[in-house]
């Protein structure tokens, strides 16, 4: 045929071999042999490669935020609580392993809810409207009876606005969950052993939430306002300005974000105050291409100011939260006792 080359002619295309060599670490995964040791194996994850390196850093930059003695914010997304990362929060509250809370008010509801009784274990694939015909509400795959829904608001109405707007009508968000916290613990019908907002309340850890109305606390509250006491509110910016002072008032900060949002973005945010955290993990599937806060990278927050600019003071785990979260607990808290 006119015009064709040998095909050894293509190789320098094909295989143009290296000119310099990359002085790297060796890509190395686990070795299952023998016995088998968890941290060994978390300890490979440095050189695994993808997310499982990306984890290796969260988990050393976390030991790195506590060695520092840093005031950790922990940012967390309602859908957190729902699962069963609730018991991995809990046990930082209980533990008094950090200083602030950021979260989104489904975290209220759900967690008082689950000290009264249990969500279940469903499926992804179901008929729609047929579970809302049973009067079952679909969180991915678990499940959750509108009963539970029915009991909050007859605890809130029966047990609790009364007495948390008797002295003041106006009141904050992190006093909603504070004296929440102390309600759960008080009520000898609910359990209050893994719940978050109890811990927190018990070691004085302010749990803030800027999107309070965004659940069926805030739907109670409208009801509850409309029926009982017009006078009532909730009040933001006092919070705000708390969580700022939380910021600015620290030698050192951190942030581990468990997903993305409102949270993740009011910790980041308080953080420019003072110049940006000194350090930051977040662990998030939000996309980045679509311009998002959710999807925001930490090394877009530098360019805000809200991280400091420094090297391997931050990283994102790209990964799912129930995947991972428990492994960089384990690892940083659990098993760390700096």
């Amino acid at each position: 045929m006119t015009g064709e080359k040998d095909a050894s002619d293509t190789k320098e295309h094909v295989i143009p071999g290296t000119e310099k060599k990359f002085t790297g670490e060796d890509v190395e995964g686990y070795d299952f042999r023998g016995d088998f040791d968890m941290t060994e194996m978390l300890e490979k994850y440095s050189t695994t490669g993808f997310q499982a390196t990306h984890l290796k850093e969260a988990i050393e930059l976390v030991k790195e935020m506590r060695d520092e003695d840093c005031k950790i914010f922990l940012t967390f997304t309602s859908n957190i609580i729902s699962s069963g990362l609730r018991e991995v929060v809990a046990y930082l509250a209980r533990k008094d392993y950090v200083d602030v809370m950021i979260t989104s008010a489904g975290s209220h509801t759900e967690d008082i809810i689950k000290a009264n009784d249990d969500f279940k274990m469903g499926e992804w694939e179901a008929d729609e409207a047929e579970l809302r015909e049973e009067g079952i509400n679909r969180l991915g795959n678990i499940y959750v009876e509108s009963d539970h829904y029915v009991w909050l608001e007859s605890w809130l109405n029966d047990d609790f606005f009364e007495d948390f707007f008797s002295d003041e009508k106006i009141r904050t968000p992190s006093d909603l969950a504070y004296e929440l916290g102390e309600a759960v613990g008080e009520d000898e019908d609910l359990d209050e052993s893994d719940s978050f907002i109890y811990h927190a309340a018990n070691n004085d850890i302010p749990v803030y939430c800027p999107a309070m109305i965004d659940a069926e606390i805030g739907d109670f509250m409208f009801y509850y306002r409309q029926e009982q006491d017009e006078d009532i509110g909730i009040e933001i910016l006092d919070d705000w300005d708390s969580l700022i002072n939380e910021a600015i008032g620290a030698e050192k900060t951190a942030i581990i974000s468990v997903g993305d949002g409102v949270p993740k973005h009011q910790a980041i945010m308080s953080n420019l105050f003072r110049g940006g955290t000194d350090y930051a993990v977040y662990i998030s599937t939000g996309m980045e291409g679509d311009g998002s806060l959710s999807g925001a990278p930490p090394k877009e927050a530098v360019s805000w100011g809200k991280i400091k600019e420094n090297t391997k003071n931050y990283t994102q785990v790209e990964a799912e939260a129930t995947l991972v979260f428990p492994l960089l607990v384990a690892e940083a808290f659990k098993k760390y006792n700096p």
